[in-house]
C-alpha cells in the first residue's frame, strides 16, 4: 500500500479517539500536557477527540461508548507499567503503544538493563536494593560496600519510574545517604549505579507499519548539568540539539542501540531510549520509555520534526494503525 493510500484510509476510517492523560503518579502534570498536545493535534485534523483521566468512570466509558482507539499518554506508574494497557486489553479496545508484558519489562529498569546487556549493549555497573535491606543489614556498612564496589561518582534513582523523580547524582560518599532518602520517597527500591560521564542523548523510535525506525538523535545539555524534572519541563532550562552534534558513525551506533532496545523489549508504535556517549565514543544504555513525553519541551516531538514528520499526522498514523489492529 502506498503512502497516499494509507493516508486516504486514515482519513476515511478514523474519527473517534480517546486520549488518556493524567493519572495518579508524580508525572500527572506532564501527562496532562502530553495529552493536551495529542488531542489538539488530532482535532486540527478534524478527528473527534475526548480526553479522560484514569478514574472509576473509565471502564463504564470504554464499555458503554467505546472509542475507536485509545491513545494513552500516561507517564509513570499505571501508565507505563502495563496496568492500564491490561485494562484496555480486558475491555477489548484498540490502543496505541506497547502491550502490557512489554511495558512491565521496560518499566523495570534493572530487568531492561539486563536484557540489553545480554544483547551486547553496555550498561552502567550498578546494584538494585530495596529500602528494607538498609534497615536489616545496617545502612552504613551497605553504603560503604556500594562505594567500594562502584566507586564515585554515582547516580541513584528508583528502579521504576520516570521524569527524573527521585533521581540524584552523587559526587561524594557523604551525599549517598541523602540521595537514597530522596529516591525512597518515590519507590521502594533504589538503583545505584556508576555515573557515566559524556553526552546525553534521547533517541526515539517510531513504527507506523513499515518496521521500527530511529528518529534523529536529540542531544541534551541542561543548564545545571543535571537533566532533572525542572530541566526537562521548564522552557529555557535545557538546550537541545537535533540532530545531535556528533559524528555520523556515533549517531548511527546510538540509533542502533535504540532500535535494539525497542525490539528486544517487545515494544511497538513508539518509544524513546535514553543514552550516554562516553568520552571514548561508546554508547551506554540508560533506559527505554514506552510512553515518551509529548509536551512542547519533550524530545520525541523534536525528533519527529527534525525527520520532517508533522506531529498531528504522526499521531493520526499511530491511532489509525492501532485501529487496524482491532
Amino acid at each position: 500500500m502506498t503512502a497516499a493510500q494509507k493516508e486516504g484510509r486514515a482519513v476515511a476510517d478514523l474519527d473517534r479517539v480517546l486520549v488518556l492523560a493524567g493519572g495518579l503518579s508524580p508525572e500527572h502534570e506532564v501527562s496532562v500536557q502530553s495529552g493536551r498536545g495529542v488531542a489538539e493535534a488530532l482535532r486540527r485534523l478534524d478527528i473527534e477527540v475526548q480526553v479522560a483521566d484514569v478514574d472509576s468512570d473509565l471502564l463504564r466509558r470504554l464499555t458503554d461508548d467505546p472509542p475507536q482507539v485509545v491513545f494513552p499518554v500516561l507517564h509513570g506508574s499505571a501508565g507505563e507499567d502495563g496496568v492500564i494497557r491490561e485494562v484496555l486489553e480486558l475491555a477489548g479496545v484498540p490502543y496505541v503503544g506497547a502491550r502490557p508484558d512489554a511495558c512491565r519489562l521496560a518499566y523495570t529498569k534493572p530487568a531492561a538493563k539486563a536484557l540489553l546487556a545480554d544483547r551486547g549493549v553496555r550498561v552502567p555497573r550498578g546494584a538494585t536494593l530495596p529500602k528494607s535491606v538498609f534497615h536489616d543489614l545496617g545502612a552504613p556498612a551497605l553504603l560503604d560496600k556500594l562505594i567500594e564496589r562502584l566507586g564515585m561518582p554515582l547516580f541513584v534513582k528508583p528502579d521504576r519510574g520516570g521524569s527524573a523523580f527521585g533521581a540524584t547524582p552523587v559526587a561524594s560518599p557523604g551525599e549517598l545517604s541523602t540521595a537514597l532518602v530522596s529516591c525512597f520517597a518515590y519507590g521502594d527500591s533504589a538503583l545505584v549505579e556508576e555515573q557515566v560521564q559524556g553526552t546525553e542523548l534521547a533517541v526515539s523510535v517510531l513504527d507506523t507499519g513499515d518496521g521500527p525506525v530511529a528518529l534523529p538523535a536529540v542531544e541534551i545539555v541542561p543548564d545545571g548539568g543535571v537533566y532533572d524534572y525542572a530541566a526537562r519541563y521548564t522552557a529555557g532550562r535545557t538546550e537541545f540539539f537535533c540532530p545531535a552534534r556528533l559524528d555520523a558513525e556515533t549517531i548511527e551506533a546510538a540509533s542502533e542501540v535504540a532500535l535494539t532496545a525497542h525490539r528486544a523489549l517487545g515494544l511497538r508504535d513508539l518509544s524513546r531510549t535514553d543514552l550516554i556517549v562516553d568520552p571514548d565514543g561508546e554508547i551506554v544504555f540508560l533506559e527505554t520509555n514506552v510512553a515518551p513525553g509529548l509536551t512542547p519541551t519533550s524530545t520525541f516531538p523534536m525528533a519527529a520534526a527534525a525527520a520532517g514528520r508533522y506531529f498531528g499526522l504522526l499521531c493520526r498514523e499511530l491511532a489509525h494503525q492501532a485501529h487496524l489492529r482491532g
